[in-house]
């Protein structure tokens, strides 16, 4: 399955807030600095984030954005959900019943779904269900420490604190 590069982002950031994150908002701009990302677009991706409940933003010039929840009830799908939304990511148009390709078949051809269809959703629920298992607590314990360490010295040399 593709999802957009948001979600990609979204999860970055999740596990950025595991590592840094503290009593102080992180902020937007700090975030999009980290990475090298589009700050005007990274905005939209948090501010999804945080209607679907999963970051709290604080406004203001000391504001920014924290977990609102313990990374271990943050999912993976939680992420992707709120990014993309919840519809479907396949959609059949059911194009087999159009065109010279449906000519002449009975109308009980199409009575049940198609296959394309129906291994499309098959899929689409396995994927579903794995991002479900994972939370952002397993990835950030699965990252290797020097990648945390490099992240926390990046965001402190960027923030003007020491490490």
């Amino acid at each position: 399955m593709r999802t957009s590069e948001g979600v990609e982002w979204g999860l970055h950031c999740c596990l950025t807030l595991v590592w840094v994150g503290g009593a102080e908002p992180v902020p937007s701009a700090r975030l999009a600095a980290v990475f090298e990302l589009s700050p005007t677009y990274l905005n939209k991706v948090l501010q999804r984030l945080t209607r679907a409940g999963l970051l709290s933003s604080t406004p203001g010039p000391r504001g920014g954005v924290r977990l609102a929840r313990e990374p271990e009830r943050i999912t993976m799908m939680d992420v992707v959900a709120a990014v993309e939304g919840p519809d479907p990511l396949f959609a059949c148009a059911e194009i087999r019943q159009h065109g010279a390709g449906a000519e002449g078949a009975a109308p009980r051809e199409f009575a049940r779904p198609c296959g394309v269809s129906t291994a499309m959703r098959r899929a689409e629920l396995a994927w579903r269900r794995e991002l479900s298992g994972r939370t952002v607590a397993d990835l950030a314990a699965a990252t290797p420490a020097a990648s945390v360490a490099r992240i926390r010295a990046n965001y402190a040399r960027l923030a003007g604190t020491s490490a």
